[in-house]
This record gives structure tokens, sequence and C-alpha cells, in this order.
């Protein structure tokens, strides 16, 4: 599968072409804990050039592997652009590489707060009732109990007052 999609500007007719494809999954290059590609970023655009740049227009697709910030289960969804348009900055080489621009399209789109009930295949999304010990009476069993009488851990806190009232 390819890594990269480069656009032969002297072959370019002057009125554009199409291009239809996938780019391996891996130009997205995420760190390791982040969201992960499960397949290839599909694309299906028009390139046409204007005098110093390269106008792609069309549309993209990947699908990825997100954690849901609510259950902390991971889901899969697709990252779909209809109506992308990417310019281009054409230098000197007659070979344009234009995977970093359809790669950040794509990454711009990533939802800042993924959560599974907005998944490919919709999941409930409800936080697991294990999380919530703190709101259960030590009598639940519930696996690690609540503290008894509240965190203490900021009581002393109570002990500071009249601070602002200070002379200086």
């Amino acid at each position: 599968m390819q890594t990269s999609l480069i656009i032969d500007l002297p072959s370019l007719p002057e009125e554009g072409k199409s291009f239809s494809g996938e780019l391996d999954g891996s130009i997205f290059g995420l760190p390791e804990g982040d969201a992960r590609a499960v397949g290839p970023l599909t694309y299906d655009l028009w390139a046409q050039r204007f005098e110093t740049e390269l106008l792609l227009t069309g549309t993209l697709s990947a699908p990825f592997e997100f954690t849901c910030v609510i259950t902390l289960n991971p889901f899969v969804k697709t990252i779909r652009l209809d109506q992308v348009a990417v310019s281009v900055e054409i230098g000197n080489a007659s070979g344009l590489d234009v995977t970093d621009g359809l790669r950040e399209e794509i990454l711009i789109e990533f939802p800042t707060a993924p959560r599974c009930d907005e998944g490919d295949v919709p999941e409930p999304c409800e936080i697991d009732p294990r999380y919530l010990a703190v709101d259960k009476p030590p009598e639940d069993e519930v696996s690690p109990p609540p503290r008894d009488g509240g965190d203490d851990r900021w009581s002393a806190l109570n002990d500071l007052t009249g601070l602002n009232d200070q002379p200086k």
C-alpha cells in the first residue's frame, strides 16, 4: 500500500486530473496511547494547478480507534470529509508530495472528547458504576470502599482563617 501521494506536475493537465486510492494508516504517525489508525486513508480528489499552488478538492476518510472519555472503552470512528479543499504551495520540484496536507485535514477533525456513542457502531456511553465508589455507603461492599467521614486531607485548610486580615 502507498505511503505517499505524489502529484507529477509536468504531466498534470491544465484542466486538472482525478486521483483516487488509499494511503497506509502509518502516515498518521500518532504517539502510543493516543488514537490509532485502524485502516487506510481513502481519497477521491481532483487536482488542479493555479500558478504557484496546487488545489485538491474532494473526499477523504480514515478509520481510527479512540478511547471513550466516559467509559474508557475503545471504539472505532471513521473521520469523513466530504468537501475538503487542500491548497499546497508548488516549489521547484516536478513531483509534489501532498501526503502531509491530506494527513493534517484528517487530524484536525479528531474529536476533542471522543465518546463511544458517536462511533461507527454506537455503544451505550455510561460510567461504569464501579468507578462511582466514592458516592456509595461503605456497607454496599464496593471495592475499593469509600472513606468514612469524607476526605480528611483538606481539613488542615479549615484552620487557615483570617490570613488575609493580617497586617503586612
